[in-house]
């Protein structure tokens, strides 16, 4: 037993000291004479680390969110972000001078922090949909269709060298939804009806947008199939899980391997895949991510319209948000102040709201935590992604 003992203690001090040379040697694993199968963080890895590591929950969170406030008064907009610390915001008609040039001095001014710019948001999808209708002349999807797909490429080339001088970094501008019902809300703002030649125009106006705009698909997983619009209602379908696969899914699935960076969820229900609206649904997120090999920035829709749906059951702004999150998507937007009126919510509420569900662990702290890194690292590149 003696002979036991002393061989148990021999062995614990070998595993202590070797435990402790081999902290050492993870240590000094950044000498290159020292062999390591750990390579050294990069820089990017450092700096995010920095930068979460002195972030405050609250902080994290906002960070997390897209927001919206009305006007073009630089000291305004600059209180809002540094009062509020979101991700970014979005750019409504509410928001552009009388003069388009101007934004450009809003825009450099507000961004403030070259290593990690804000996301600049907008809706420049041309056509019906235009927040700079004097100077995006360029031709939008009801013209485009009749049109071969280089002339999309060449279309959204020049809208997002537009947007890029104007200080716009992020378009949700690319509608991958398939429709030839012209009674569906959605008919004036698609490419097509026929998912293969819609999937060639997608591909075309994300290859035309790279480098210059992070480029965003949307409604994910299709708005064609109904015909309801998502402001007011969350629009429903029965269509089959293999109707969506043949129908709906070839743009998104062209758009993302053409190298689109975001995906925008819509607030719809597919019923034959689950009966929460896409944009608050696990199972839609696993699919974006398993079928189609997504791995960017998934963003709601924007989440007051999910409020102002007349559904009840989404009446609570703060316990939509929690959902949006636990789907799956990495960022929210909200536009708030844009004629919201009762619905609206004060920012200060929604973050405290989504803290306040992290703390009481009804949302899990390592979600937010995954999202902000992914959303730092984003912002963090893009000197490099947009040059």
């Amino acid at each position: 037993m003696k002979k036991i003992a002393i061989y148990l203690i021999f062995v614990f001090v070998a595993l202590l000291v070797g435990g402790m040379n081999w902290l050492v040697l993870a240590e000094l694993r950044s000498d290159s004479a020292l062999p390591s199968s750990i390579p050294p963080p990069s820089a990017e890895m450092i700096f995010i680390n920095k930068q979460m590591a002195g972030m405050t929950l609250r902080q994290k969170v906002a960070s997390l969110l897209i927001l919206h406030t009305p006007g073009s008064d630089i000291t305004t907009l600059q209180n809002y972000l540094q009062t509020y610390q979101p991700g970014g915001l979005i750019f409504m008609g509410d928001n552009i001078p009388a003069v388009t040039d101007d934004l450009t001095t809003i825009t450099s001014q507000l961004q403030t922090n070259p290593a990690l710019p804000y996301l600049f948001a907008i809706d420049a999808e041309g056509g019906v949909v235009n927040r700079l209708p004097s100077d995006d002349t360029y031709s939008a999807a009801a013209d485009l269709k009749s049109q071969p797909a280089s002339s999309t490429e060449s279309a959204f080339h020049d809208r997002s060298v537009l947007l890029k001088q104007l200080g716009i970094n992020l378009n949700f501008g690319i509608v991958a939804d398939v429709t030839d019902d012209p009674n569906s809300f959605i008919f004036q703002r698609v490419f097509g009806g026929e998912p293969t030649v819609v999937g060639e125009k997608v591909a075309a106006a994300v290859t035309g947008s790279i480098g210059l705009t992070l480029s965003t698909l949307k409604h994910f997983p299709g708005h064609g199939e109904t015909v309801s619009d998502s402001h007011t209602s969350v629009p429903a379908t029965d269509v089959s899980y293999e109707k969506w696969q043949q129908n709906d899914k070839p743009p998104f699935e062209q758009g993302v391997k053409a190298g689109a960076e975001v995906v925008m969820f819509g607030h719809l229900i597919y019923s034959s895949v689950d009966s929460l609206p896409a944009s608050l649904s696990t199972k839609w997120h696993q699919i974006l991510s398993e079928q189609i090999g997504f791995t960017g920035v998934s963003i709601t829709d924007d989440m007051i319209m999910l409020q102002q749906s007349g559904d009840s059951k989404y009446s609570d702004p703060i316990t939509n948000a929690i959902s949006a999150l636990q789907a799956g998507n990495m960022m929210l937007l909200f536009v708030l102040d844009h004629g919201g009126g009762e619905s609206d919510i004060d920012p200060n509420s929604l973050i405290d709201g989504i803290v306040a569900a992290v703390e009481n662990g009804s949302l899990d702290r390592t979600i937010i935590n995954i999202n902000v890194r992914q959303a730092l690292s984003l912002r963090h590149s893009l000197p490099t992604i947009l040059k």
